[in-house]
């Protein structure tokens, strides 16, 4: 099944590229897969600055992801805006559901960590994990890393409390990871790291 790209998308590529040559010439060294991260995080968000601030894993992490993906491993979001924005894939986002609300209150814990802990047991482990606005789910995610086992996270909340510090958390657990170093992000920019993932299996 091949992607059908609009020209419009076909027109912004070229241009993203162009200015990403400019600015940025070392994105042009990335491998195929890390290089299609950095490009459509750029498009989502129409920031260059993203080519310096994203941390990318090696290029066998992607890898395996795709090959993940591409045998059907579930994909939770932490809210529902991540949720919407990610296509060719429905996920698991468990914050609408009133039973996160139960579990926040029990455990003293937000209701983004709690709804993260009903989509895990869910899921179970290998699951992709894409964090694009909650950093205490990503907080939960690093310490709980034990018991969610993620093939990846995509770990990129926004903000100005607590946003930083949890994507440094996560680098500094070893566990496999898309980040960046800044307090930018956001749902759009966390979806679109994962689609760039998910049409490798569709091609483009």
């Amino acid at each position: 099944m091949t992607r059908t790209v609009h020209p419009i998308e076909q027109e912004s590529y070229a241009i993203l590229r162009r200015e990403l040559a400019a600015s940025h010439p070392d994105a042009a060294a990335l491998p195929p897969l890390g290089r299609a991260v950095l490009e459509r995080v750029v498009h989502a968000s129409a920031d260059l600055d993203y080519a310096a601030d994203l941390v990318l894993p090696d290029e066998s992490v992607l890898e395996h992801t795709v090959a993940a993906l591409r045998a059907g491993v579930p994909v939770v979001a932490d809210v529902a805006m991540v949720a919407a924005g990610i296509t060719r894939r429905q996920t698991l986002c468990r914050i609408t559901d009133p039973g996160a609300a139960e579990v926040a209150a029990e455990a003293g814990i937000t209701r983004s960590a709690a709804a993260l802990r009903l989509a895990a047991e869910e899921a179970g482990p290998g699951a992709v994990y894409v964090i694009g606005c909650a950093p205490t789910a990503l907080f939960e995610l690093v310490d709980g890393a034990a018991r969610y086992r993620p093939s990846l996270v995509l770990g990129l909340p926004v903000g100005f409390v607590g946003a930083v510090e949890s994507k440094q958390a996560l680098r500094e657990s070893g566990l496999p990871a898309v980040s960046n170093r800044s307090g930018k992000g956001g749902s759009a920019v966390a979806a679109a790291a994962l689609n760039a993932l998910l049409y490798q299996e569709v091609g483009r």
